[in-house]
């Protein structure tokens, strides 16, 4: 399994818009550090079976799909419903030129239809041949458990997320788990034995949505993953910084960053 960050910023990105010369809000990000520029967050994943997830649809994602070579996926995994991690859905129409067919959709029913709410026209019957707009289908999975995706197990276990929740995904021994602050148990022994993990670390203060950089130190202590990797990174996570801070077992991500990992047994057919 391939696993490649497209996006590993928060809502606004790095840079913010703004500025004093309208060219980016950085705070303590170094703009001369090219790994300080962070597109909104996304994952994509390769598995050994030759299908294609991606996780997330934000307003980056023609540029994120364009910049990483990706031109094919039958599977979207929604975490949840917020804007900068939906707003790209009109997108994958491209996707659907180059395969051919709809792309399903996975998440739990409460997201995929508030997706379907905002974007009622991508989740209608398609007619073949052509693709005049983007076609997904929804497919609900429960808010915990197992369930299959492009051939594979995977878990969802809820997060809390401020005032909504999120679903993380776990898949073998690799899990992500974006915009969250709070892990309940249900979480906590799903990510029992969790040997490479991104993590929401949006900032080094405590935050009410996202998880900072003393809240991730503590689920380490709980949960002992080999690798923690930080995603959903603000303004306030310099790259510099972090290289020469963060203790052992802990790095951030960045935008286009690859690693791969044992395949998980495949379902079988």
């Amino acid at each position: 399994m391939k696993v490649t960050v497209l996006g590993c910023g928060g809502s606004a990105g790095v840079p913010m818009l703004g500025g004093e010369d309208g060219h980016g809000i950085w705070g303590a990000c170094d703009p001369d550090e090219p790994k300080n520029y962070r597109s909104r967050a996304s994952l994509f994943l390769e598995m050994g079976n030759g299908e294609n997830i991606l996780i997330d649809t934000g307003p980056d994602i023609r540029t994120q799909l364009l910049a990483n070579g990706i031109t094919a996926f039958r599977s979207i995994f929604y975490t949840h419903a917020h804007a900068d991690h939906i707003s790209g859905l009109d997108e994958v129409r491209g996707i659907n030129r180059i395969i051919r067919q709809p792309i399903k959709a996975y998440g739990i029913a409460s997201v995929l239809s508030e997706i379907q709410t905002r974007f009622d026209y991508v989740f209608k019957p398609w007619t073949a041949p052509e693709f005049f707009r983007a076609v997904v289908e929804a497919h609900p999975v429960e808010p915990y458990g197992l369930f299959e995706m492009a051939g594979y197990p995977f878990t969802i276990f809820p997060q809390q997320h401020g005032r909504v929740g999120s679903s993380g995904l776990r898949c073998g021994d690799f899990a992500y788990s974006t915009d969250v602050v709070e892990l309940g148990q249900d979480a906590l022994e799903c990510l029992q034995g969790v040997d490479t993990w991104i993590v929401d670390c949006f900032q080094r203060k405590p935050h009410s949505a996202h998880a900072w950089l003393e809240r991730v130190m503590e689920w380490k202590e709980i949960l002992f993953p080999r690798r923690i990797i930080l995603t959903h990174m603000g303004t306030d996570m310099d790259w510099r910084w972090m290289q020469a801070n963060l203790p052992d077992g802990i790095e951030p991500a960045w935008d286009g960053m690859c690693f791969t990992l044992p395949d998980p047994e495949p379902v079988l057919a």
